[in-house]
């Protein structure tokens, strides 16, 4: 993966400079990987260590942009790691209501599994679901 040869994710951004914009690319390519569905390269970096919690300026969490995007493997794998299903950015707007307004299915049958609530932050997923007439997702949401 790196010129580091066989070192772990975290053992390779260690022995890396050190410097913050290390840590910054790093950050972003934790963030284009949960964009893109890359679920095995976030396995491996959370498997290291890597925080699950991870948001970038706008609050944005590795979860909301996996569920954003709608990659429901992704979802559950960041889940796995720690992340909680009703983390809103700082527009008040969470992952499931993210998924919703996408109209991603599967991706907000996870989130409801991992206890995601619908009527959680602004607008909320029924909301969303309800405004942009998403019926399969609101008969999921009950």
């Amino acid at each position: 993966m790196t010129e580091h040869g066989n070192a772990t994710p975290a053992q390779d951004a260690a022995a890396g400079s050190g410097s913050d914009d290390d840590a910054v690319a790093l950050a972003h390519s934790l963030f284009q990987a949960a964009r893109d569905g890359n679920t095995e390269l976030l396995r491996a970096y959370l498997g290291a260590g890597a925080p699950a919690t991870l948001t970038n300026a706008a609050g944005d969490s590795l979860l909301m942009l996996a569920a954003y995007h709608g990659h429901a493997d992704t979802v559950r794998l960041v889940l796995e790691h720690g992340a909680e299903a009703n983390t809103a950015n700082d527009r008040g707007q969470t992952p499931l209501a993210g998924a919703a307004f996408k109209g991603y299915t599967d991706v907000a049958r996870v989130l409801l599994d991992a206890g995601a609530d619908p009527d959680a932050g602004a607008p909320s997923a029924r909301a969303a679901a309800q405004m942009f007439a998403r019926q399969e997702i609101l008969d999921l949401l009950g």
